[in-house]
């Protein structure tokens, strides 16, 4: 069996761009193409390009898929109305995370599930193994799409001169099919990096020549190739969990801080309803540990795994760590005891090799962009 990573639609243009690639949940994409802090700060002040071919799409149909949808995942799927999207999460019935995901709604009984590169197969088999008994159908169409982001705030400036849709209507979490620059495309106004922009589906036949149309748009505007590194800093700075760090199936939505996503009011039952309902008791009662951010009153950057410590006691440990350019200073993302929790706790450190270097606990996200 091959362990060769998968290509994109997009790699001979990657490698053309002296991209450094790396190995991503068993794909090769590119990690940046110079710098990685002036391409998360293109995205802050003008815009970046992206390729996110290697995130996983499954299409949902039948006359049971908003049932079946709701009963596989934990949220209220049945209500998000055509044309709009839902992001929600996939648990196990102990009420673990199996996955974050995004879901489109496409059509009267047509939706698209969009997972994590690194767990698609795992999301595909467990909406495959649950959606026995009901007339629906799943399948798997990780390679029916190529997916390119535009983020940034000139982002809605460069799509506009590339299609009719309108984007002026397209609210946030919502989806249109329109043509970009002769592509047929489902265009989306969602992404992972705190700033507007859009991501476009699109058959992967289509993926170059919409990169260099948008690339010679977005020219004028500052738009410049963006690497999975600047993503990972500004979707950190925007305080949004990454699977694996924040999210994993050790923990449930309330434990990560984001049990609004869990739909109790929903009819019928739910994989992990039970576990999920302890889940929020406990959560209301004495939550354990918090999801926080932490800011660097140093310059060593934290990382994921380190200790959080106070007054010589681990209360916690860093999920996410990086060098944040908006900051411009080392920021993380922490799970920390409850009473180190509150924003301005004094006397909170993260143990870097031996050294417990000072930290601010602050809520999150670091950065929220201005409307």
């Amino acid at each position: 069996m091959s362990t060769a990573p998968r290509l994109t639609a997009l790699d001979a243009v990657h490698r053309a761009l002296g991209a450094t690639m790396t190995d991503f949940a068993g794909w090769d994409m590119p990690l940046r193409y110079g710098s990685e802090r002036d391409e998360h700060n293109a995205v802050r002040t003008k815009a970046g390009l992206f390729d996110l071919s290697h995130m996983g799409e499954i299409t949902v149909t039948g006359p049971q898929a908003a049932d079946f949808l709701n009963y596989a995942l934990v949220g209220n799927i049945g209500s998000v109305g055509t044309g709009r999207a839902r992001y929600t999460m996939i648990c196990q019935e102990d009420g673990g995370i199996l996955d974050d995901l995004i879901v489109y709604r496409l059509g009267e009984t047509e939706y698209m599930v969009v997972a994590n590169a690194s767990n698609a197969q795992i999301v595909l088999d467990a909406l495959t193994a649950r959606a026995a008994g009901f007339d629906a159908a799943v399948r798997d169409d990780r390679d029916a799409y190529a997916l390119l982001a535009v983020q940034g705030p000139e982002s809605p400036g460069i799509l506009k001169s590339l299609t009719d849709a309108d984007l002026d209507g397209l609210k946030y979490y919502a989806g249109l099919p329109g043509i970009v620059a002769g592509v047929p495309a489902l265009i989306a106004r969602t992404g992972y990096t705190g700033e507007d922009g859009f991501e476009l589906f699109v058959e992967p036949r289509y993926a170059e020549e919409l990169w260099q149309a948008l690339t010679e748009a977005g020219a004028g505007a500052g738009l410049i190739p963006c690497g999975l590194s600047c993503r990972d800093t500004l979707r950190l700075e925007a305080g949004m969990p990454l699977y694996g760090h924040e999210l994993t199936t050790a923990l449930t939505p309330f434990d990560a801080g984001l049990g609004r996503v869990v739909k109790f009011e929903k009819e019928g039952d739910f994989v992990g309803r039970e576990a999920l309902t302890a889940a929020a008791e406990r959560a209301r009662i004495a939550p354990p540990r918090k999801l926080v951010g932490l800011v660097a009153q140093g310059r060593r950057v934290p990382r994921a795994g380190m200790s959080v410590v106070a007054d010589g006691t681990v209360i916690g440990e860093v999920t996410s760590g990086a060098p944040s350019p908006t900051l411009g200073s080392p920021i993380a993302m922490a799970y920390v005891d409850a009473a180190h929790a509150a924003p301005g706790t004094e006397g909170v450190g993260v143990d870097i090799r031996g050294t417990h270097e000072p930290y601010e606990v602050v809520a999150l996200p670091f950065y929220k962009r201005q409307k």
